[in-house]
């Protein structure tokens, strides 16, 4: 038996050999198709939509306004060996005349 993703029936039933049915809500999902789906979404992809991974390098595809400091990250910064994580800013690196710093997977494009 499978648990039902969209009401957590746990009766859910196999109605073929890819395909389950919930007896409570009437709900079919393919349980092969969400494990895909949940791989895809912990993949960090960039603003050209190739996926990164730890140690990559980057390059910033716009100037990023950063609090406290006096100038932008301008647009062209080439950022080396990358750490991902899960949150908002995904990506943790040191930029030159800047440190540490966390940024967002939509603003850089990997070099």
């Amino acid at each position: 038996m499978e648990k039902c993703p969209s009401c957590a029936c746990p009766y859910g039933y196999a109605v073929s050999d890819d395909l389950y049915n919930c007896p409570e809500c009437s709900f079919e999902w393919n349980p092969t198709a969400k494990e895909e789906e949940e791989e895809e979404q912990n993949t960090i992809k960039d603003a050209n939509g190739n996926i990164l991974q730890d140690g990559d390098s980057v390059v910033v595809v716009k100037d990023l306004p950063v609090k406290g400091a006096p100038k932008p990250i301008k647009a062209g910064t080439k950022v080396k060996n990358i750490r991902l994580k899960e949150g908002d800013h995904n990506i943790d690196c040191k930029i030159d005349g800047f440190g540490s710093m966390a940024l967002k997977s939509e603003f850089v494009k990997k070099a």
